[in-house]
């Protein structure tokens, strides 16, 4: 039989698989370790922390007394998958969540897959959603409380607040995890929920004619006003981050309790959302940690290593079947380096369940190689991104570039894409045919491959 572990430590990098915990950072005496998640809602790397001009000064101030990553990257530009890979430590080809889980796209974790919530549960632990849930089956997510159950468009970070601190309390007893799934800055029907105020959030508004622009979108007026309002929700995301931060030290806990901030894919624009380029998975990551020093940290990171961090600072085993796709990150907080975290993996199956797009993607400091496993296909736009006012604009002109890429381009994408970052950041000139840089393809694509054997993927040829 093949060592998997072997396999995959030899050929992933930042994936490689994690092993028993060996926590790196220490908690108080007599108190277990705690556990907060903030999962923010399509927000791409975007907060003033990460040079954006934008006012996010709660979410500032949690970089500062954490770890912030520069070079983390979602392992899926999609809702369900990536909160599925952040979960299970596995990539979306391999935990069965290929595409959204709610109403008829109903896709669903394979049976056995472990999750989070069922681990530290069953290690002790008090556990709780508070907000946004968007994965399946129920019972592979058995929180002991789901508060502040999703709705449609529920932006009240007060309300999210209050209840991840009241849960807290409750249960003073025993160690807690609690993820904050929220909605912002998600699309809503009318201007990302800024339609009216929100209780305990000043609203922080932003001009269209002085918004930044992301270099995958034109200079249009209306793609100036969408921007204006996802700004606008992002400021209100990071009102509740503060709220539920100050009630962390309030009550005494933040002392030993492990803070996570990530997103779960990029922003909900044409060329970020659902796509394998950089504005489609490189997002924010802030790690705090009691007992490690604040740092700025280049490694590259991955969202399959989200879970084997949290279970190395909880002191609980990890899963032996399927071994975890990622590693820990607790031994590089606080700004150790890691030689071995020189690529990251990505995997797409489906959007919405009539949006089918299966594609492969390894991204190192220096090149992206994607593999489109069905480019005949045109590349399927998302409902929310297709009925937004950017896309719109740049629609009803065949002429208009995202970035510098066209139209025809964004929509029927070739067999291989192989971008060198150095040269081409914006990832517009394909050279995946270029004679040059045969042998760096030969490389990217074999270290794919292997990544893909060795994690049974369903789409793999025979």
């Amino acid at each position: 039989m093949v060592d998997r572990r072997g396999v995959l430590k030899g050929i992933m990098g930042t994936a490689a698989l994690s092993t028993a915990p060996a926590v790196a950072a220490d908690a108080p005496p007599g108190r277990r370790r705690n556990v907060l998640l903030l999962i923010s809602d399509d927000q791409g790397l975007d907060a003033g922390c990460y040079g954006v001009p934008i006012k996010t000064p709660r979410i500032d101030r949690l970089a500062r007394e954490g770890t912030r990553f520069t070079q983390g990257y979602a392992a899926v530009s999609s809702c369900s998958p990536s909160r599925a890979v952040i979960n299970t430590g596995l990539y979306t080809h391999q935990n069965g969540m290929y595409g959204l889980q709610h109403d008829v796209h109903h896709q669903s974790l394979l049976n056995g897959i472990e999750t989070l919530p069922a681990m530290l549960r069953r290690a002790g632990y008090a556990t709780a959603l508070v907000g946004k849930k968007h994965v399946g089956p129920d019972a592979a997510f058995p929180y002991e409380e789901e508060l502040v159950p999703e709705r449609s468009g529920i932006r009240d970070v007060r309300e999210l607040a209050i209840a991840a601190a009241s849960f807290i309390r409750s249960h003073d007893d025993r160690p807690f995890f609690v993820t904050i799934g929220y909605s912002d800055p998600h699309r809503a029907p009318v201007t990302y929920g800024n339609d009216r105020v929100w209780p305990g959030v000043k609203p922080t508004q932003y001009d269209p004619r002085r918004v930044p622009i992301p270099s995958h979108l034109p200079d249009l007026p209306a793609i100036r006003g969408d921007l204006a309002q996802y700004y606008e929700s992002l400021s209100r995301l990071d009102a509740g981050v503060g709220m539920l931060l100050d009630d962390l030290a309030a009550m005494g806990r933040a002392d030993d309790t492990l803070v996570l901030f990530l997103s779960d894919n990029g922003r909900p624009f044409p060329g970020a959302k659902t796509n394998l380029y950089d504005p489609g998975l490189h997002l924010p990551l802030i790690v705090r940690a009691p007992g490690v020093a604040p740092a700025v940290n280049d490694a590259m990171v991955s969202w399959v290593d989200i879970a084997p961090t949290i279970l190395d600072w909880t002191g609980v085993a990890a899963p032996v079947a399927p071994p975890m796709s990622g590693r820990s990150l607790m031994s590089i907080l606080g700004g150790g380096g890691d030689p071995a975290r020189d690529a990251v993996f990505a995997s797409h199956d489906f959007h919405e369940i009539n949006q089918y797009y299966p594609m492969r993607a390894i991204r190192t400091r220096t090149h992206n190689y994607i593999l489109n496993l069905a480019h005949p296909l045109d590349y399927p736009i998302a409902s929310d991104v297709a009925g937004s006012p950017s896309w719109r604009a740049i629609a009803a002109d065949p002429s208009i570039r995202l970035g510098q890429r066209t139209q025809t381009a964004y929509r029927h994408r070739p067999a291989e894409e192989l971008y060198d970052l150095t040269r081409d950041p914006g990832e517009c000139v394909n050279l995946a045919g270029a004679p040059e840089l045969a042998a760096v393809k030969a490389q990217l694509a074999e270290r794919l491959q292997a990544m893909r054997r060795a994690t049974n993927d369903p789409w793999l040829e025979a």
